[in-house]
């Protein structure tokens, strides 16, 4: 009587065995136990669900952040191929391998190992250079990826963290390829080590301690690669595994930023099945560590036989770091020899000084989202893209902060530059100095200008249609070009931003019901003045309202007559 009265879909155990029984062989009823198992103790079969049923935007730009991924899995897979030959030690042993121009030399055993790698371990060289190109565009991708994010505002609420993650990321990265650049101990990377022991030895008061620390004594000390080793295969790579672990939760977490379009809100998302875009994701993974392979197998890097083994007593002449440490290598380039005396002590601002400014650059890139947000003062969540031309003076940021990263680049090969310019190096330094000071602030107001006048065009195009290159004559003679009427598509697009207003400040007159407000405080009018830097006047133009579009347009699909002026001009 129990049983009858038991409902058939209860599940029970009698009802559960019998089904499983008929729908398979033994073998299927335990792999179902186990599933039933552990789904009651993970719960993964509805996380699982609701995952695969998210849809995922598709936009090329996206297509950064996942060649970060597969760069970063091919620098894993070739790193750990690489571990298996690489001795790290700076123990003296005589070469002789198969390269004989170094037969003979006293090296290390690091070197040893890289030649050894290079001309003796099937493959070794193959890998070894795709471990290299790997590096730099893993480096060159996380780059892209920061700065499509910088631009479009995907580091707005609820995606602060995802920012400072990214932004970790890339610092973490820039060290791993430096610690692995400098592994396999040749003149070129003896040189570069040489340059960062000069600039951790500015640093006041902590910089000699840091020094010993890092080097296991004087430079160059005896425990160098061993070190370097030990931050390249395991500090770093074990951070940023972490880092990108936390990123992808938090993606999973929050929905996915997209661009603005027809039925796209802040409220759903537009896009492609997970499992479509999975299936993408393995093609493009092929194709990236193809090309990686590709260029591996075609272009050389890092010749460490043309180098030689390192010695403290040369320079490698024509140095250059990899390009991400090109800013760093440029600064000290072309920072003037200037040593002050302070409190008894020597401060060598030849090399403190670009290391301040480098640093600083960086902590202002990771900043500006929380000053942005600050000043805006909107607290609500952000799941549609901003146009970089609707953000003027983000971008003009944005660009200007580059452009002083590839002027700094290009103070890095100050002396490739003169040897191949048939000019002198002190004019290439100088215009590099100059260029530091005058380049970000004409590429920040061109790129402003640049993007206030997309910005008027798109007005234009909204209230007037789009220009035809049809001419028509006037009964009264005159001549216009016919314009077209956009698409709801179209317009939506144009017309999806919000514009921010700036914060209003209080005057210390005013008062709210009866009692006098107070003068606003320092940070309150720090806050109002970035705001009115960056909504307002000068730094926007106002975008057509749905009652200036009905007056101009008549409320539907007219050609424009062409005779029209500028609004918000």
């Amino acid at each position: 009587m129990r049983r009858k009265d038991r409902p058939l879909d209860a599940g029970g155990p009698t009802e559960r065995t019998k089904a499983a029984g008929t729908a398979g062989p033994r073998r299927g009823r335990r792999g179902e136990k186990f599933a039933d198992w552990a789904d009651a103790r993970l719960g993964y079969r509805s996380s699982s669900k609701d995952l695969l049923r998210r849809a995922v935007p598709d936009h090329w730009s996206f297509m950064l952040g996942q060649i970060c991924v597969y760069s970063f899995l091919v620098l894993v897979g070739t790193g750990v191929y690489l571990t298996l030959y690489f001795h790290p030690s700076s123990e003296q042993v005589v070469y002789q391998g198969s390269y004989a121009p170094l037969r003979g030399l006293l090296v290390s055993e690091a070197f040893d190992s890289t030649m050894h790698i290079s001309f003796d371990v099937r493959g070794g060289l193959l890998i070894r250079q795709a471990h290299h190109w790997a590096a730099l565009i893993f480096v060159a991708a996380l780059f892209a990826h920061m700065l499509r994010v910088f631009f479009t505002g995907a580091f707005r609420k609820p995606r602060e963290i995802s920012w400072v993650l990214g932004f970790l990321l890339l610092i973490l990265a820039m060290f791993g390829g430096l610690t692995g650049y400098d592994l396999p101990d040749d003149l070129l990377s003896g040189t570069g080590l040489a340059v960062v022991n000069g600039t951790i030895l500015s640093v006041p008061i902590v910089g000699t301690y840091l020094s010993m620390f890092l080097f296991g004594g004087e430079f160059p000390g005896d425990d160098l690669v061993a070190r370097f080793h030990t931050i390249h295969v395991l500090i770093v790579p074990a951070l940023m595994v972490v880092l990108f672990v936390a990123r992808a939760a938090l993606s999973v977490r929050h929905r996915p930023a997209q661009h603005a379009g027809p039925g796209r809100t802040n409220e759903n998302v537009v896009g492609i099945p997970l499992k479509v875009y999975a299936v993408k994701s393995a093609g493009y993974f092929l194709l990236v560590s193809g090309f990686i392979f590709f260029i591996a197998a075609l272009a050389q890097i890092n010749p460490v036989w043309d180098y030689g083994p390192y010695r403290p007593d040369q320079v490698s002449a024509g140095s250059q770091p990899d390009w991400y440490m090109g800013v760093a290598d440029g600064l000290l380039r072309v920072m003037p020899g200037w040593e002050i005396d302070f409190w008894g002590h020597t401060l060598a601002l030849d090399n403190l000084v670009p290391l301040l400014v480098g640093v600083g650059l960086f902590l202002a890139m990771g900043a500006y989202p929380f000053i942005e947000a600050w000043a805006t003062a909107d607290d609500r969540d952000q799941h549609l893209l901003d146009r970089p031309r609707n953000r003027p003076v983000r971008t003009a940021l944005g660009a200007a902060w580059l452009s002083v990263y590839l002027v700094a680049l290009i103070g890095a090969a100050n002396d490739i530059i003169a040897l191949r310019l048939h000019v002198s190096v002190n004019d290439v330094t100088w215009a590099v100095r100059v260029g530091l000071f005058v380049v970000p602030l004409v590429v920040y107001f061109v790129t402003k200008r640049w993007a206030l006048g997309l910005q008027r065009r798109d007005r234009d195009k909204v209230l007037h249609g789009r220009e035809t290159g049809v001419v028509k004559r006037l009964p009264n003679g005159a001549f216009v070009e016919v314009h077209e009427p956009l698409g709801q598509e179209e317009l939506h697009k144009l017309t999806a931003h919000e514009q921010y207003a700036p914060l209003a400040a209080v005057s210390p007159a005013e008062a709210v019901n009866g009692t006098p407000v107070p003068a606003p405080e320092r940070a309150q009018r720090l806050r109002i003045g970035i705001s009115r830097a960056l909504h307002g006047g000068g730094a926007q133009i106002r975008k057509p309202t749905a009652q200036e579009y009905t007056r101009i347009t008549g409320g539907h699909a007219a050609h424009d007559d062409g005779s029209h002026k500028h609004d918000g001009e």
